[in-house]
């Protein structure tokens, strides 16, 4: 082989080798360039707002979802184990936001052919795919009878800062 073919192999490479550089050095640049244009900048976004109206509104949408056709409930309670036939009553204050992203209602239902018998059942929610969606659900309080006073709501816990403080064990 030649001087000039040895030479000639050696500046295909380092031209081949400048083009790769060159390549990489415009990559880097435009997508830099890209990047303090905040075109691909990644914002904080903060997550919606929901209001009273909003939490009601959800808490509608979900009770019409869990009950059937005759307006019944079955659920579970969490505490004793006992299936539950409930019927919706209301969604009552309080509801509020509890955390940035965590929503909170307070709702009365009965048992089913006693609406004396009044459970207080609670429900957190949170923002899924634009709307509240519940993710738990607890017995707050649960009906108990007194001679004095007939049926009331026997509470299980209290909120202490948000949080749940268990007044029995």
């Amino acid at each position: 082989m030649s001087v000039y073919g040895v030479r000639g192999f050696h500046t295909q490479a380092y031209a081949g080798l400048i083009a790769l550089l060159a390549s990489t050095l415009i990559r880097f640049f435009t997508l830099t360039a890209l990047l303090s244009a905040g075109t691909l900048r990644a914002e904080p976004v903060d997550p919606p707002q929901y209001y009273a109206e909003d939490i009601k509104t959800a808490m509608q949408l979900h009770v019409d979802a869990i009950v059937d056709a005759n307006g019944d409930w079955s659920v579970i309670d969490d505490q004793t184990g006992e299936r539950l036939t409930l019927r919706f009553m209301q969604v009552h204050d309080p509801v509020r936001q509890i955390s940035q992203t965590v929503y909170f209602a307070c709702t009365d239902f009965h048992v089913k052919g006693n609406p004396d018998q009044v459970y207080d059942m609670d429900f957190w929610l949170e923002p899924v795919d634009g709307a509240l969606k519940v993710f738990q659900t607890k017995v707050h309080k649960e009906p108990r009878h007194a001679l004095l006073y007939g049926w009331y709501k026997h509470p299980r816990y209290t909120f202490v800062n948000d949080e749940i403080s268990y007044l029995y064990d």
